[in-house]
């Protein structure tokens, strides 16, 4: 999942995956790819904002609701810090993250009521990808590669069980140590799926997860609109 591009203030954002309260996301795509029926052997799927919809304002309002203070308040105080990235590769546990989020942002509520906030991010699935997975899947095999943290897995892992099942496997940043945009991580999933990286189509939501995929020899997709994956997966004769 990761929010690796997020910036969490009023001001300028990069890649931001969540609108409210201040959180907005570009919508100017990189350069993408040539892509021909027959040109990929594998598809490979980012989760947050490709997938599953995320807004992190949610979590500002629940977090909020609890300390009794102003989402927006929250909102600027909100980083993407060395304890996120921790817990997005299992270094530390989600007491000690919660403690680092209790802070940094200057607010004294439970690990209950922090995860209760963690986890209202998920906000459906991404418009029309129920049905392209549906139908790449008869084509080609399907695999998924997230930033993410053990209670979003078990969260969104039960809430969204039909569109993943459609996954041959998915692969956690959490799980195996790694996570994008490092080449490592994509090294890993490469070998682990087991075809050369240019024969794999990446879609992620996160331009520098874009560059370091590409970086790594896959062809990434930008993803900034849903036509985006539509329009790649009409490239490839699906």
């Amino acid at each position: 999942m990761g929010f690796a591009s997020l910036h969490p203030s009023y001001g300028p954002a990069n890649e931001d995956i969540a609108a409210p309260l201040g959180f907005s996301y570009t919508t100017v795509a990189m350069t993408q790819p040539s892509l021909s029926p027959g040109s990929a052997d594998v598809l490979l799927f980012d989760l947050g904002r490709v997938v599953l919809d995320i807004d992190l304002g949610k979590a500002m309002t629940t977090w909020a609701g609890h300390a009794g203070c102003e989402p927006a308040e929250l909102a600027t105080r909100f980083v993407i810090d060395e304890s996120y990235r921790h817990h997005e590769v299992g270094k530390i546990d989600d007491a000690a993250f919660f403690a680092s989020l209790r802070h940094s942002l200057g607010i004294s509520i439970s690990d209950a009521q922090f995860l209760e906030g963690w986890n209202a991010i998920f906000a459906g699935e991404m418009p029309g990808i129920a049905a392209h997975l549906m139908r790449a899947k008869t084509r080609l095999p399907l695999y998924a590669f997230s930033n993410t943290n053990p209670p979003h897995i078990e969260h969104f892992s039960a809430a969204y069980s039909d569109v993943l099942g459609h996954f041959r496997e998915i692969f956690f940043s959490s799980t195996i140590g790694l996570r994008k945009p490092d080449a490592e991580a994509y090294h890993y999933v490469v070998k682990a799926i087991g075809v050369p990286a240019s024969r794999i189509v990446f879609f992620d939501d996160s331009a520098e997860n874009i560059r370091g995929a590409r970086a790594a020899g896959l062809a990434a997709i930008h993803v900034t609109s849903s036509d985006d994956v539509t329009n790649a997966l009409l490239a490839l004769g699906i």
